[in-house]
């Protein structure tokens, strides 16, 4: 089975990166080192929120009713029309109350602007869940085999990238209170840029 990685790496790349950003109003280098730290993210909180039966059900039954994985036959249409899709939906129920703090670091990382952040992460969370649904699909997973999927996905990164994921694990165990702390936020600046784009090369 590919990398859930890879292939959203292969998705996001080329023209479609060209696209978010000239949606984003936003430098290219920059959008592209803010879907390296952000991808990660938001994979590992899907990872983290379906290690037990009732997560991994609720992604299941998520992935099965409204991400079959279509939305990659068009991604140019679903970029231009990225607001009137349900990315917000995604991270509310993905990150909760600690989406703020992380598209903080995200966006003082990348140096993209706050709104051109969430934009981006509102863009990318029905992509990734497109990806995963496609993968279901094609493989036959059940919610243990998402799960499974998904927990497997981020033990290697934690072997490739420790500190890079264990800044991500500090952010998605923070109470999501609008302040990061601020020596969680010097590491971010030091490890977390062009993760995921970086480890490709």
């Amino acid at each position: 089975m590919s990398n859930l990685l890879d292939l959203l790496t292969d998705q996001l790349g080329g023209n479609t990166l060209q696209a978010i950003s000239g949606q984003l109003g936003a430098d290219e280098n920059q959008v592209q080192s803010a879907v390296g730290t952000a991808l990660p993210l938001i994979l590992s909180a899907l990872a983290r929120n379906s290690a037990n039966d009732e997560g991994a059900n609720s992604l299941n039954n998520a992935l099965a009713d409204d991400h079959d994985g279509s939305i990659l036959d068009d991604l140019a249409g679903f970029i231009g029309n990225s607001q009137q899709g349900p990315g917000a939906g995604i991270l509310k129920h993905v990150l909760g109350d600690r989406r703020t703090n992380i598209e903080k670091v995200i966006g003082g990382n990348s140096g993209l602007s706050q709104n051109q952040t969430s934009g981006l992460m509102e863009m990318l969370a029905p992509v990734v869940m497109g990806v995963l649904g496609k993968q279901k699909r094609q493989s036959a997973l059940n919610a243990n085999g998402i799960a499974s999927l998904l927990g497997t996905l981020a033990n290697q990164n934690q072997k490739r990238n420790p500190q890079s994921m264990g800044l991500i694990g500090s952010l998605l165990d923070s109470d999501g209170d609008g302040s990061i702390n601020d020596d969680i936020a010097k590491i971010g600046m030091k490890y977390l840029g062009n993760m995921l784009f970086k480890r490709r090369k």
